[in-house]
């Protein structure tokens, strides 16, 4: 299975997802106005993955900032990850935020309501 690879744009994500070592990174800012055909090349790779692969995955996410369309996909993104994890794989999602930023308390509400491994980081730009 090929490695999946988007360089950033002004209104989209950095995507990084390596099918060798079963780590998936996704950094930056996501307003598109194609929030869709942005998320469902991702989402195909990553059930893809899941079917084919199924080895562990770990999730990193340094997110700046999401509009509310792209954070539900991110949500349905992150639960095919619980799918996953409830049947037995093994699943980390880590996601990074800037301290007092939006993102923490988005990460935060995700991790209590995710049942998955979540860990939250501060980072410093």
């Amino acid at each position: 299975m090929e490695n999946l690879i988007r360089e950033p744009t002004e209104k989209t994500l950095r995507v990084s997802f390596d099918a060798e070592k079963g780590e998936m990174e996704m950094e930056g800012l996501s307003y598109s106005e194609n929030t869709r055909e942005f998320f469902e090349p991702l989402t195909e790779w990553f059930r893809q993955y899941i079917s084919e692969i199924g080895k562990p995955i770990t999730l990193n996410l340094k997110l700046q900032y999401l509009n509310s369309t792209s954070a539900k996909y991110l949500v349905d993104f992150i639960g095919i990850l619980e799918e996953f994890y409830e049947i037995g794989g093994e699943v980390l999602v880590r996601w990074y935020y800037e301290d007092g930023d939006d993102m923490e308390e988005m990460g935060e509400e995700l991790a209590e309501d995710m049942n998955l491994p979540f860990q939250l980081f501060v980072y410093d730009d």
